[in-house]
């Protein structure tokens, strides 16, 4: 089978195992949830707001601690540390872009591989290559408050990819841009994701989004934050308006609707 259309065989990039999150107020924003991303998957997060989608992401991002349960990053042993991740292994892209207004794109993109002690000279060649990447060679030299929001986002994309991460997180990165950006962008960041091979978990409130973009769609359920279904999009890449507009995407996701309705009425999917 294609990598393009299934998860990768072999050990998981990264695994959770009956992962719980309990916050010092005692809102328990996660529970019990278990989840093995695959290399080159891409895996969405769909669900209501406090299901904790984003929780989710910031623990396996290791922004907040785990309260309960296990995660381990592939490579644990050769890496010589517990859970196997290295900075460089994790890209983050926040609902909002979260640039520097006083720095052009270029030092904006460089921000991650500065912080490790890259030289900006010695950084040039990837930055250049992570900024043409997302289309934007030509806008290097100029500062964020000239870009439009979609452009914003890509400079957020291209900083997040410039360490040639295994894995990137998306935090509803497209929910505040205008529906021809966010198709535009959809299909720029799968073909990004087909071409890097990179995994992604990328939350998004729209079913639609879910579907076209995805190979597994984890569809959770608030209060308290867990995943009551999975479901596999066994549609291959490339993906565009031909698959959009088709049957198949039309049956996905009526099913996907349905089992996220069980979601916002608390009811636990059992396939």
């Amino acid at each position: 089978m294609s990598a393009d259309a299934t998860t990768a065989a072999g050990t998981p990039l990264v695994g959770l195992r009956n992962v719980s999150k309990r916050f010092a107020n005692g809102t328990l924003a996660l529970q019990g949830m278990s989840l093995d991303i695959g290399e080159h998957d891409f895996i969405s997060f769909l669900g209501p707001s406090g299901c904790g989608k984003s929780t989710a992401l910031r623990l396996i991002a290791g922004l907040t601690r785990l309260s309960s349960g296990d995660m381990h990053w592939s490579g644990a042993a050769a890496a010589g540390n517990k859970n196997g991740k290295t900075d460089r292994d994790l890209g983050f892209v926040f609902q909002e872009p979260t640039l520097m207004p006083w720095a052009k794109v270029f030092d904006n993109v460089w921000l991650p591989l500065k912080l490790a002690g890259t030289s900006r000279d010695a950084a040039a060649p990837v930055v250049k290559q992570a900024l043409e990447m997302v289309g934007l060679s030509r806008f290097a030299d100029v500062y964020p408050r000239e870009l439009s929001g979609g452009m914003k986002m890509r400079v957020s994309i291209a900083r997040a990819l410039v360490t040639h991460p295994r894995l990137l997180l998306m935090d509803e990165p497209f929910a505040a841009l205008d529906e021809m950006t966010r198709i535009k962008l959809n299909n720029d960041l799968l073909a990004i994701w087909r071409e890097h091979r990179f995994s992604v978990v990328f939350v998004t409130h729209s079913v639609y989004e879910s579907v076209y973009l995805s190979n597994r769609i984890v569809v959770m359920a608030a209060r308290p934050g867990r995943v009551i279904d999975e479901i596999r999009i066994d549609e291959p890449y490339p993906r565009g308006e031909d698959f959009r507009t088709s049957s198949r995407y039309n049956a996905h996701c009526t099913a996907v609707s349905q089992s996220l309705h069980g979601a916002l009425h608390g009811v636990d999917i059992d396939h």
